[in-house]
């Protein structure tokens, strides 16, 4: 789910460059993911198996709560990893699923009303409130997008700065110095 291709996130054995740990933003315990974390400000991950030692003594407290909250972190990792630059995707695609529904079901108690004359109200009245939430949320979920579209634009444009960091920078030699030679 972390978009990163290594086996072990839980080892403790592990090594960065200090460039690349002063860029990455970690609160709360996403510790575990700083490889994802670390990916996606452009470094490469290798892996270097090594052999776990058993424990000798002692009891792991590793247990289900724990899971829940590593299983949390990985979604809020693999939410921030494929939508930090493009909130809109996200809350766009899901605002546009719910208006669709909210049409849908709108669609289908209009033509009740139309064809069978229906007394809507009465008969699906329940239906027809969760088809005016449906589209609510949807344009409430539309509008959230925009408005983080707007908070990443207003992040990168006044310094300009990019949303990617830059290791070293390549030049080709210039044409004048090409031709003279």
């Amino acid at each position: 789910m972390s978009g990163v291709d290594i086996h072990d996130f839980g080892t403790t054995f592990k090594a960065y460059r200090r460039e690349i740990l002063g860029q990455v933003p970690l609160y709360g315990e996403l510790h575990r993911f700083i490889p994802a974390l670390a990916s996606w400000y452009g470094a490469t991950i290798i892996e270097v198996p090594i052999k776990n030692i058993v424990r000798e003594r002692g009891v792991s407290h590793y247990g289900i709560s724990r899971t829940f909250r590593v299983f949390f972190d990985l979604i809020t990792i693999r939410f921030l990893l494929k939508y930090l630059s493009r909130p809109l995707h996200f809350f766009g695609t899901v605002g546009m699923f719910s208006i669709l529904a909210g049409c849908a079901v709108s669609s289908w108690l209009i033509l009740q009303k139309l064809l069978h004359r229906t007394d809507v109200m009465s008969q699906h009245g329940p239906l027809m409130i969760f088809s005016a939430v449906l589209l609510l949320a949807g344009l409430n979920m539309l509008a959230v997008g925009l408005l983080g579209e707007m908070q990443v634009r207003h992040y990168h444009e006044p310094s300009q700065r990019a949303p990617y960091s830059v290791d070293r920078v390549l030049r080709a030699p210039n044409e004048e110095s090409t031709i003279s030679e």
